[in-house]
């Protein structure tokens, strides 16, 4: 850091002893706006695509557009953004999910309304790689974990009632207004960061990391291969929970279904933020091992709904604190890199989601639904493999380290 950059920014001993609630729940909100934003049309399918006088299939290219713009945005626009002060940057994002949220909210022509949920991705992957970093650098090292984890407190809560929601509103309502809700939630919000979330100077020019040298840092491909492992076995079974669960007679309590894993989900990410700072290495061991027991479950007793629930629960659990273990082990192994290392987070994230949509339909034409948890135990075995191998950087052991600022996003 330069001197300017050290001045302006606070020091460890100057960062608040306790979580500053209201800023770190504004992050959250953005989250929750990105993956509201993101999921809305596959809930309302229908209505859209009978207002738009398009077929369902091509209404489903909304969501794979704004997945396309955060995946095409997301490093490019990181590193261009790195020198600016970061409530300028987080402003921008939820500007972007404003602007395009109305613009899709408006359009009334397909080409026009996949331009705006393009860009709208867009926001989001600027956004999603801003945000653990901007928890972190609220609180003092130590207490890191615990501030990720509320900030990324936004992702469950829209997926376990944000998605059912806006589905019911936009059938009951119109899917516009659902769209123009999320505007109208942007607005709240700004006026929210703008009186609650502090201010930091962005990175000094001769701190940054270039990409290439961010990716050989000892450490992030091993973080970023276990993002790709995990997030393929967990999407694999979330993008086709659907014809997963009609064995256990669930077929038409999909919404039960989620609200189940998405209620725990929260549930993890409480159990999560007291014990990353302490155990990050030996929660992510457990997570995976618990994930791939209940896979085991849902293998055992996949025509039992009750059981089905109870091990979608459990999934739910492991899963929730995910985002914190990974943000946190891939910042803490990238250092002064960390922000090019979140944005590329993103991308595996993303890529993982995509690859999940492939990979889990061409299972489940060829082998059934029933071959979706044979799948995930590979999965979750190479992860946990990775773990294993990485104890000396990316998952290290024992208590984090307390004496490393965070000077990027």
């Amino acid at each position: 850091m330069t001197a300017a950059t050290t001045r302006a920014s606070p020091t460890n001993d100057e960062l608040p002893e306790k979580l500053p609630m209201a800023a770190l729940l504004a992050l959250a909100m953005t989250g929750f706006i990105c993956i509201a934003t993101e999921t809305l049309p596959a809930g309302l399918l229908p209505q859209l695509a009978a207002d738009l006088n398009i077929s369902q299939s091509l209404g489903g290219q909304l969501v794979t557009a704004y997945a396309i713009g955060s995946l095409v945005a997301v490093i490019p626009l990181t590193i261009a953004t790195q020198g600016w002060r970061r409530r300028n940057v987080l402003l921008l994002t939820i500007g972007g999910f404003l602007i395009f949220n109305t613009a899709t909210a408006l359009s009334s022509h397909i080409v026009v309304t996949l331009i705006a949920r393009f860009l709208a991705g867009m926001a989001a992957g600027l956004a999603w790689s801003l945000l653990a970093g901007y928890a972190r650098r609220m609180v003092p090292p130590h207490l890191q974990g615990r501030a990720m984890a509320v900030a990324m407190v936004g992702t469950p809560v829209a997926l376990s009632l944000g998605v059912p929601l806006g589905t019911w509103l936009g059938t009951t309502v119109g899917w516009r207004l659902a769209f123009a809700l999320m505007s109208v939630m942007s607005v709240a919000l700004i006026a929210w960061v703008i009186a609650k979330v502090p201010d930091y100077p962005g990175q000094a020019a001769t701190a940054r990391m270039p990409l290439r040298r961010v990716l050989v840092t000892p450490g992030v491909r091993s973080v970023l291969a276990v993002v790709i492992t995990w997030m393929l076995a967990h999407n694999i079974l979330y993008t086709y929970v659907a014809p997963f669960v009609v064995p256990a007679g669930l077929a038409t309590r999909v919404d039960l279904v989620l609200l189940v894993f998405g209620l725990a989900a929260l549930i993890g990410i409480a159990v999560t933020g007291q014990l990353v700072d302490r155990f990050l290495r030996r929660t992510v061991q457990i997570s995976l091992v618990t994930f791939a027991l209940a896979t085991l479950g849902l293998i055992v007793w996949q025509g039992d709904a009750l059981a089905t629930l109870v091990a979608i629960a459990i999934w739910g659990l492991t899963f929730g604190g995910a985002a914190t273990l990974l943000q946190t082990a891939l910042a803490d192994t990238a250092g002064d890199g960390a922000d090019v290392a979140l944005s590329m987070n993103v991308v595996a994230w993303n890529g993982a989601i995509a690859g999940a949509g492939v990979i889990g339909g061409g299972l489940l034409d060829r082998w059934g639904a029933a071959s979706f948890p044979w799948a995930m135990l590979v999965l979750l075995g190479a992860a946990l493999t990775i773990v294993q191998f990485a104890r000396h950087s990316g998952f290290t052991s024992g208590r984090r380290s307390v004496t490393t600022p965070v000077t990027g996003h």
